[in-house]
């Protein structure tokens, strides 16, 4: 297990996603060190004197161990909580014939959410979140926005529930 802020996430689930990717393609999150690419409510934890949370190079950046980025991966870099927003993801999964999304990942009420539901409008036809392969920092939140997920369509299985369905 490795331990991100209050989330877990399970080495064996990381080990499942690297062998099954249909592209080889990461996300990732990573800021400009003076906060000029950050959310306005974030900018305050920017600057050449502040803590810098997600700033290339730093350890908030890094990714955990197990999920690596080769040298044949796509690899992209999001300054936003979608992954769709100001990017060009859309692009690359259309133009790859990719229509079903399996969605993985921390924050359920922020990144998960706010790629999904961008997923959802850009008329993807099968948006998944694997439930336990997602976290919030309580179970509550987690399970509420799951609940709002399944109401616009998006299916929730397990991770062991969605392999099991052949994929």
């Amino acid at each position: 297990m490795y331990r991100i802020k209050s989330l877990f996430l399970d080495h064996s689930l990381l080990n499942w996603l690297e062998g099954h990717l249909e592209i080889g393609s990461k996300v990732v999150r990573e800021h400009d060190a003076l906060g000029r690419d950050v959310e306005l409510f974030r900018r305050h934890l920017y600057g050449t004197d502040k803590v810098r949370p997600i700033v290339k190079g730093h350890e908030g950046a890094e990714l955990v161990e197990g999920l690596e980025i080769h040298e044949e991966d796509y690899k992209l870099v999001k300054t936003r909580m979608s992954a769709f927003f100001a990017t060009n993801l859309d692009s690359v999964l259309r133009t790859s014939g990719i229509d079903s999304l399996v969605i993985v990942g921390v924050q359920t009420p922020n990144c998960i959410r706010q790629t999904v539901f961008d997923a959802v409008a850009l008329d993807y036809p099968s948006v998944t979140v694997i439930v336990d392969a997602t976290a919030a920092k309580t179970p509550e939140v987690h399970a509420a926005n799951i609940f709002d997920m399944k109401n616009i369509g998006v299916a929730t299985p397990t991770l062991e529930t969605w392999c099991s369905a052949a994929h």
